[in-house]
């Protein structure tokens, strides 16, 4: 295991190791695994027949059909790939609000969890650290030393500027054409429009898309009482009020943005989870992976 375990809690480590995360969607990876592939090989499971065609391995001619319709066709099987997974972090400056851990530092843990995860069940991972454009990336690899890299890309990164998911996601598939899993771990404040439509995009392409959309207690709760100086940190604005008198007008403006971006990623077909930064990271996971796995069974 990495030397360092800033985001790597022990207890939570613990947890995660015992968890398989599934790919939903077809996708394309560069080994053997278990995962479902859009190309045809020799696996066990068999998928349909095609018309024999000069050059075929004569290994895989049905005879069976050959003896009851006097028509050579061959076996198709549906190759296993291994997951191919981008943890895409969002590292603009509104991630970085939090009485103690800010919602950064939470969000590099569930990326570091969700890494080790997907390392030890021999799939490939990368990351991607974004705001405005794509601020670092380390590239997929499969090796376990590689979770290393992606710690250390982590605890380098700042939260600073503006949120541009649209921009990104467009990057984003140019590096990664192939199809995977894209996990975006994002409190989604900033331009909405464009962050969903970024969503939308990459789903559009292929991708198997997971959004784990952080959120800070006090953002969802509003427990402030006293007379408050609110300060945007992607913006220059302020705010002095009594949040008495804003409570109700905020949580429902908070309530109709949760409402749209469920509804968008829905839409999209995209699996959304509203996560608190006071839920443990194992938990969240371990909720994340026993609902993909009862999707998968339907």
């Amino acid at each position: 295991m990495p030397a360092s375990n800033k985001y790597l809690p022990p207890e939570a480590v613990k947890r995660v190791q015992r968890l398989e995360l599934k790919a939903r969607q077809i996708v394309e990876g560069f080994l053997s695994g278990s995962h479902r592939s859009p190309y045809f090989g020799q696996s066990v499971e068999f998928v349909q027949h095609r018309q024999y065609v000069p050059g075929d391995d004569v290994r895989h001619i049905d005879w069976k059909v050959w003896a009851r319709q006097d028509r050579l066709v061959v076996k198709q099987y549906e190759e296993d790939t291994n997951l191919r997974c981008t943890l895409m972090i969002d590292s603009s400056a509104s991630m970085s609000y939090g009485r103690g851990e800010s919602k950064f530092d939470y969000a590099c843990t569930l990326a570091a969890c969700l890494g080790l995860l997907v390392l030890r069940q021999q799939d490939a991972v990368g990351s991607v650290l974004f705001d405005n454009r794509i601020r670092s990336r380390v590239p997929l690899r499969t090796s376990q030393r590689h979770l290393q890299d992606i710690l250390v890309s982590l605890e380098n990164a700042k939260p600073a500027d503006k949120t541009d998911l649209d921009a990104v996601f467009r990057e984003v598939m140019q590096i990664f054409p192939r199809r995977g899993l894209m996990v975006l771990i994002s409190d989604l404040l900033g331009a909405e429009a464009s962050s969903l439509r970024g969503i939308a995009a990459l789903r559009q392409a292929g991708h198997d898309v997971i959004v784990l959309h952080v959120l800070h207690d006090d953002e969802l709760d509003f427990p402030f009482a006293d007379p408050t100086r609110f300060e945007g940190l992607e913006s220059p604005e302020h705010l002095t009020c009594n949040p008495r008198a804003l409570r109700e007008g905020y949580l429902q403006a908070v309530d109709r943005f949760l409402t749209r971006v469920r509804r968008s990623c829905a839409s999209a077909k995209c699996d959304y989870v509203l996560v608190r930064t006071s839920d443990a990271p194992d938990a969240v996971l371990s909720k994340l992976v026993s609902e993909r796995m009862h999707a998968n069974r339907r």
